[in-house]
């Protein structure tokens, strides 16, 4: 873990965040007392988005337009 006095990290802002992209925690100081940490956020793995995706498709299987087009709900949200 990476340690920063606040002014550092207010001035290399853009730097800290890359090391957090690739996975580093750092630790922000002020006046030698941590005060906060920048972490890497959690991001869904490939197999999350899958299984997302999947719940979309079963979704959109239950969605019935009845007697409405496609094509005049398009006309209609162009004039707005």
């Amino acid at each position: 873990m990476v340690t920063v006095g606040s002014f550092e990290a207010k001035t290399h802002l853009p730097a800290l965040l890359a090391r957090v992209v690739r996975g580093e925690t750092v630790q922000i100081t002020k006046r030698g007392v941590p005060v906060a940490k920048l972490v890497p956020a959690d991001f869904p793995g490939k197999k999350d988005l899958k299984e997302a995706a999947e719940e979309i498709r079963q979704m959109r299987k239950g969605v019935r337009l009845g007697s409405v087009s496609i094509r005049k709900l398009i006309d209609e949200g162009r004039r707005y």
